[in-house]
């Protein structure tokens, strides 16, 4: 059986992208000749898509390292380079995705729905794209931009129609074996499945989808116990089942139980107390009058079902009963929609003093002086350009830049000094 894992930490590269060629044609009469350099393709971005074939973050917990392929580079006579392919990671349905800072980014819950995790870097630009009438033969052309890293956290939340819920050793996994095809693993201590583990129920025409959920200890909601790090799977499903066990193996009765058990959950979240729910009392083939406990139930305003998982006896009742209020929550909140938020594209550029020096920072910059080969005075004088019109110029003087001061952006460092004149045809951004 392989292992279930519901939680992962990677780390996710974009490809880079790939250089632009400085080549020139070789023509009669022209020394220098046409250029041709082609520009390089851009990096592949990294993907997560949520599919239906996914049951486990266990590949990602094996390799947290994935990167997207990079951008071929440019070459002459044209030839731009291939881009990088996409790289898709398909994780379960119920993933939950966030950042370094523990924010949610995505909530995938749909087949097909996927967020762009980390970008690809953009191709650079070969000698021939930056032809104009100012510039007859450009010597000059851009670098590949790294591909963006980030460190993601992916937490699975499984989608259920209904969770049990219950005490270690109360019965669920013996109950979820009879209902459906799932076979959950036990663990020795306490006698509790070792993950969740979700069920088919098929009763007459209808079906819904049944979670068997580790057994919860008084005290999971702040981390005793093996349930707390299951709790998270309760969440999203629509009906709760409640499993009770009367016999002595139970450290309390049914009653406290009860108690203890909705308490937890509230504790967790605060609607979960309040969710649609069937209360079942198993194992009533180990005891001598399950009266008692019928009775209780009928004074605290629920109704409850006596059932042995063991013999099959009062089952069938409790699944058209589980059926009938998974329906009827369905109708109620039929929508379990995911998202993905989408990320404000970066300011152009930021500035900050730095000891003696100004530190120019953000893509709009860096993509500003991204050319091959800074020592030619033409793509120096271009980059110059860039720099003015992009506004990077008088936003030093206006942060108080004097000529001859230090500046550096990205790899860098350039001396401040007067504006460079002439125009430029573009502004990267």
């Amino acid at each position: 059986m392989a292992e279930f894992v519901d939680r992962a930490r990677i780390t996710v590269r974009g490809g880079h992208g790939g250089a632009g060629a400085v080549a020139f044609e070789k023509r009669k009469g022209k020394p220098r000749g046409k250029p041709s350099g082609g520009s390089g393709g851009a990096g592949g971005d990294v993907v997560l898509v949520a599919s239906p074939d996914v049951a486990s973050l266990l590949r990602y917990s094996r390799q947290p390292h994935w990167q997207a392929e990079s951008g071929r580079h440019g070459e002459g006579e044209f030839r731009h380079g291939r881009r990088g392919d996409i790289l898709e990671l398909p994780v379960p349905l119920g993933t939950v995705v966030r950042d370094e800072t523990g924010r949610v980014i995505a909530d995938l819950v749909e087949p097909g729905q996927r967020i762009v995790v980390a970008r690809g870097g953009k191709g650079g630009r070969g000698n021939a794209a930056f032809v104009s009438p100012e510039r007859r033969a450009p010597n000059f052309a851009e670098q590949g931009e790294y591909g963006e890293e980030r460190t993601i956290v992916l937490e699975l939340k499984l989608l259920a129609d209904a969770a049990l819920v219950g005490f270690p050793n109360a019965g669920k996994s013996t109950l979820v074996s009879r209902v459906s095809a799932a076979k959950p693993k036990i663990a020795d201590y306490p006698f509790t499945t070792l993950k969740p583990h979700l069920g088919i129920v098929t009763i007459d025409d209808r079906e819904f989808v049944l979670a068997d959920i580790p057994g919860l200890v008084e005290g999971a909601a702040e981390g005793k116990g093996l349930g707390h790090e299951f709790l998270r799977h309760v969440e999203r499903a629509r009906v709760l089942v409640v499993l009770l066990d009367p016999t002595p193996i139970q450290p309390v009765g049914p009653e406290a139980q009860y108690e203890i058990l909705l308490g937890e959950l509230g504790a967790h979240a605060s609607d979960l107390a309040e969710r649609p729910k069937i209360v079942a009392l198993n194992k009533i083939d180990a005891i001598d009058d399950a009266a008692p406990y019928l009775e209780w139930a009928e004074r605290e305003g629920f109704r409850l079902h006596p059932i042995s998982a063991v013999t099959g006896e009062g089952v069938d009742e409790l699944l058209h009963a589980i059926a009938d209020l998974v329906a009827e929550a369905g109708r109620r909140a039929p929508d379990r929609s995911g998202f993905v938020l989408h990320r404000p594209a970066e300011p152009g550029f930021r500035i900050e003093r730095v000891g003696d020096t100004w530190v120019v920072t953000g893509l709009a910059a860096t993509r500003a002086v991204n050319l091959d080969d800074l020592t030619k005075p033409e793509a120096a004088a271009f980059v110059a350009r860039r720099l003015s019109r992009l506004g990077v110029d008088a936003a030093l003087a206006a942060a108080g830049a004097r000529p001859g001061d230090e500046v550096r952006i990205g790899g860098l460092v350039f001396e401040y000094g007067v504006d460079a004149s002439g125009r430029d045809d573009e502004v990267p951004g």
